[in-house]
């Protein structure tokens, strides 16, 4: 187990998670639920599934993916007897080897693209592209490196038009609050 997941382990043993897991579905990812027809949707980086729960409730089929067990766990105990929503374990990187596949209609991450190790970035684009339906957004909540200087908001924007270039383009990006260089990306599959 890498330093990170065991950081995000010990965090969500200790009930120390709601910096980033709120319970709460944000209101970007609702206003884009009211333009769409519900279809499939892939949640990256579920956490305890407050967002794919969300999806499912509105009629959408969803894949939720997290690297904590623990959080798996606890996602599939809040969906109780919620249809049309399963859980997965496993890398985002690798949603092949975890026998994730498409098509999907919408793709969702909300604070995982950030903690995807850089190595292993344009596998998570390149998963992502694969089970993406072509015309179908993916919105991505992300903020730059954690070392920032005074009144630094840098985002990564100039990473993800480099590595998303090639299969998806940029429709909007609208700079967050929190945390600084927040940056709310929605994508379209080419």
């Amino acid at each position: 187990m890498g330093l990170l997941r065991s950081w995000y382990e010990r965090a969500y043993r200790r009930g120390d998670s709601s910096r980033w897991d709120t319970g709460i579905t944000p209101p970007e990812l609702l206003a884009l639920l009211e333009t769409l027809e519900p279809g499939t949707a892939l949640d990256l980086g579920c956490g305890t599934g407050t967002n794919a729960i969300e999806l499912a409730n509105r009629g959408w089929f969803v894949t939720g993916v997290d690297f904590s067990s623990l959080a798996i766990d606890h996602a599939r105990r809040k969906a109780g007897w919620v249809s049309g929503v399963t859980f997965v374990e496993g890398e985002v990187s690798e949603l092949s080897a975890l026998g994730v596949d498409g098509p999907f209609d919408l793709a969702v991450d909300i604070g995982c693209f950030h903690s995807v190790a850089a190595s292993r970035r344009d596998a998570y684009v390149r998963e992502i592209a694969r089970v993406l339906r072509p015309g179908a957004p993916l919105l991505m909540f992300a903020f730059g490196p954690w070392l920032r200087w005074p009144g630094s908001r840098r985002t990564r924007e100039p990473e993800i038009r480099r590595r998303f270039a090639r299969d998806f383009e940029i429709e909007r990006i609208e700079l967050g609050r929190e945390p600084p260089g927040a940056a709310w990306f929605t994508l379209r599959r080419r």
